[in-house]
């Protein structure tokens, strides 16, 4: 039986901008998407739902080699920074399970 790797990141982003939640839904909605599209992982908001300009996402991806988990959860924290900068990264964590 092969070794799975389980790479998971999380992601605390400070959406300058929006005022309420539904605009910090909007941003949070769409990133979630694309990413999933763009790079084949799972992504969802964990906490700080009821926070309106805080949100903490968690981006999932299953492999059997931990530097392509690592490689692709690196990838997609650089491609949010350039593609979304209004949300703004405060803190993030990568971790191999």
């Amino acid at each position: 039986m092969s070794k799975t790797i389980i790479g998971l990141c999380e992601l605390e982003l400070y959406i300058s901008h929006a005022i309420s939640l539904k605009d910090k839904r909007m941003v949070v909605k769409s990133l979630l998407k694309r990413l999933h599209n763009q790079f084949n992982v799972g992504a969802s908001e964990i906490d700080l739902l009821d926070s309106p300009q805080s949100s903490l996402i968690a981006i999932v991806c299953v492999s059997n080699s931990t530097r392509h988990a690592h490689s692709v959860l690196q990838k997609t924290i650089k491609w949010i920074e350039s593609n979304y900068p209004e949300a703004m990264i405060a803190n993030e964590s990568i971790e191999m399970l």
